[in-house]
């Protein structure tokens, strides 16, 4: 059994009827929390531009998942997820997502470790950047 069929029966990964309502909610979300994280970097909130940009590429990454008929219940699976629906058939670059799972490293440090600094923020800023455009391309 490979992680994606794992998750999917350890029900971290869910088949649900795609809603284009539910992606267009998560794209808002993206959108929002990539704005709020370049406020928080102009202000020199390092932490909170690190966690919101991460959080702007989980928003985008979800409405991914969710335009393939999937809900994600965790952040590992949802990475699996992209990996399976959209790395594997060349739809995304990997390294878009090995940078989704580097800025998940650095929300956690930020939030849980409390290890933050310019050059984290404005590197998680780039890469939301990046994965927002690929990802809105997809939807």
């Amino acid at each position: 059994m490979n992680d994606f069929e794992r998750c999917i029966k350890e029900r971290r990964l869910i088949k649900i009827k795609p809603s284009n309502e539910m992606v267009q909610k998560e794209v808002e979300s993206a959108e929002y929390d990539l704005e709020r994280a370049r406020n928080s970097l102009d202000e020199g909130d390092f932490k909170w531009a690190a966690v919101q940009s991460y959080y702007s590429m989980f928003h985008a990454s979800k409405a991914l998942i969710l335009k393939r008929g999937y809900r994600e219940k965790s952040h590992f699976c949802l990475v699996i997820a992209l990996r399976e629906l959209y790395v594997k058939e060349n739809k995304l670059n990997a390294e878009l997502v090995e940078n989704l799972e580097l800025c998940m490293n650095l929300r956690h440090e930020a939030d849980y470790g409390l290890t933050y600094h310019q050059e984290s923020a404005e590197t998680s800023i780039k890469y939301a950047e990046e994965f927002l455009v690929k990802a809105f391309n997809l939807i």
